[in-house]
């Protein structure tokens, strides 16, 4: 499986990020810019997912998006998995989006 790091991902233009929590977390804090799309709901809306695109899937440490990678993975799609998901995000100082 791909991975890439936090920092690798915010240094590049365009990348199209798919957050695979629940939208509770997604509100509490997500990075700008980033499309919910919750792992238990993939299969059924995998077809708003550009095909043509390498996706970069994000969940809260790693775990739910390496799923969601794997399948996209086997589906055909070019998914690469956020090591250590938001939190690895957080900790590197990269910023995020969070309620007022």
């Amino acid at each position: 499986m791909n991975t890439i790091q936090p920092a690798e991902l915010a240094a590049l233009e365009d990348a199209v990020i798919i957050d695979v929590r629940q939208p509770e977390e997604y509100d509490a804090a997500h990075v700008d810019g980033a499309r919910l799309v919750p792992l238990g709901e993939l299969v059924d809306r995998i077809g708003e997912l550009p095909a043509d695109s390498t996706l970069y899937m994000m969940c809260r440490s790693g775990a739910r998006s390496a799923q969601a990678t794997a399948y996209l993975e086997a589906q055909g799609y070019d998914a690469v998995n956020v090591d250590g998901g938001i939190i690895a995000w957080y900790e590197a100082g990269l910023p995020i989006v969070q309620p007022d």
